[in-house]
């Protein structure tokens, strides 16, 4: 067999890994040219970015100009159906029932011993129809939870709904420009439609980075020729993609919980008390005990009565050094460990060192002080530093809620 018929025979041959190979996004060609560093990662079962070019560049276009974020991995479910209200509102903590058409409202939704199996938003679509998006696969545990709802229907719209979030102070400008008209009217949490290339084009006021933005959601179809409209709007505002690690950091800032950091996912968890509840994960807010029942409700109020042993909390840390991993103590000599950071940066938008960490609820009002390993020039160090508990997110500029925002 000649070199050329050996080549030829290969490239004709039935892929044995197809199955296994990671799913592309209905963006993927648009992003791969921009992914110069051809640095990719996986989100269910998609290829997915974790940065394009430069992970500081990618974070500083969210806080000054604008940027996109591909959301087509996440899950996105349409629940439909005369009991689809009453299933959800049994599922989740928060009232659907108060959730208006055009809305759209964070939940959670936990066990009944009251862990938190995940987080997510859902998008009131029509009187009987209703999308839940999340960041790991929920089809089992929907269908568990539809038990006694027979008039309803539940599909995946996974791979049928192509998702970008635009964020950045620039990208109402850039969405104007691209000709949504009346996006500037838009508010926060509520939805929008426009005609866009023979299709719908869905627009949400929603996103994951504390800052202005929006959530486009499109048939995939329509993918390609959305995202190059949108890049044209934007080119004089400086858009550009950005990933994961970009992603961590501006959530960060704003106080927003992760998947696997914050906390991990109870139906996923093996060890006793290494899930959450949202009272430990600083929820409470979303567990409403004036409606009659839901997953969980019972032992939730037990643990609202009791408190929780521990409390998500924010936290300014002197100096420098980044505290992650770092564990909290009670005491500077570090002899009473209180708690554990989740996630930890310094901040370039607040300059300042800051942190997510799980503290023991009884000494919150206590000294706290973090243990920081750190390399520099290929040697160990140790740094105590004093941390101070702050109530507000570290990032939340007024043009995130502004109606119209402020550059519109």
């Amino acid at each position: 067999m000649t070199a050329e018929e050996n080549s030829l025979r290969h490239a004709t041959a039935p892929d044995p890994y197809a199955d296994e190979r990671l799913t592309l996004s209905p963006f993927h060609p648009r992003q791969a040219a921009l992914n110069i560093r051809e640095a990719w990662s996986e989100w269910n079962g998609y290829r997915f970015a974790d940065y394009y070019y430069d992970v500081e560049y990618e974070y500083f276009c969210i806080r000054n100009t604008v940027g996109t974020y591909d959301i087509s991995p996440m899950q996105k479910y349409h629940i439909e159906g005369p009991d689809a209200e009453a299933m959800l509102d049994r599922m989740v903590t928060r009232d659907v029932t108060r959730l208006q058409e055009g809305r759209v409202t964070y939940v959670c939704w936990c066990t009944d011993t009251g862990r938190m199996i995940d987080d997510g938003t859902i998008f009131r679509l029509g009187p009987e129809k209703f999308m839940l998006t999340c960041g790991s696969p929920s089809l089992a545990w929907l269908k568990k939870a539809r038990f006694g709802f027979d008039n309803l229907t539940i599909t995946d719209m996974t791979d049928n709904i192509a998702g970008l979030s635009v964020q950045g102070p620039c990208s109402c400008a850039t969405l104007k420009a691209m000709g949504l008209e009346g996006i500037d009217q838009l508010k926060p949490f509520n939805i929008a439609y426009f005609d866009f290339g023979g299709g719908e084009l869905m627009v949400s006021r929603t996103g994951f980075t504390g800052d202005l933005g929006y959530e486009l959601w499109i048939e995939p179809r329509l993918a390609l020729q959305m995202w190059d409209a949108l890049y044209s709007a934007g080119e004089n505002y400086g858009i550009q993609p950005y990933g994961e690690a970009a992603t961590n950091m501006a959530r960060l800032e704003a106080g927003f919980i992760m998947p696997d950091m914050e906390f991990h996912e109870a139906l996923k968890t093996v060890h006793l008390n290494h899930d959450q509840s949202p009272f430990e994960l600083n929820l409470g807010w979303l567990v409403d005990f004036k409606k009659p029942h839901f997953n969980g409700r019972r032992a939730l109020l037990e643990e609202r009565e009791r408190g929780p042993t521990y409390t998500l909390t924010k936290l300014d840390i002197e100096g420098n050094k980044v505290a992650e991993g770092s564990w909290i103590y009670a005491d500077k000599g570090c002899r009473k460990h209180v708690g554990y950071v989740t996630s930890a940066m310094w901040s370039p938008a607040v300059k300042a060192n800051i942190a997510l960490a799980m503290i023991e609820t009884e000494h919150l009002k206590g000294e706290l002080w973090a243990e920081i390993y750190y390399d520099k020039e290929l040697r160990q160090y140790e740094k105590i530093a004093r941390c101070t508990v702050v109530d507000k997110p570290f990032w939340a500029p007024d043009r995130a809620r502004a109606t119209p925002p402020a550059d519109a």
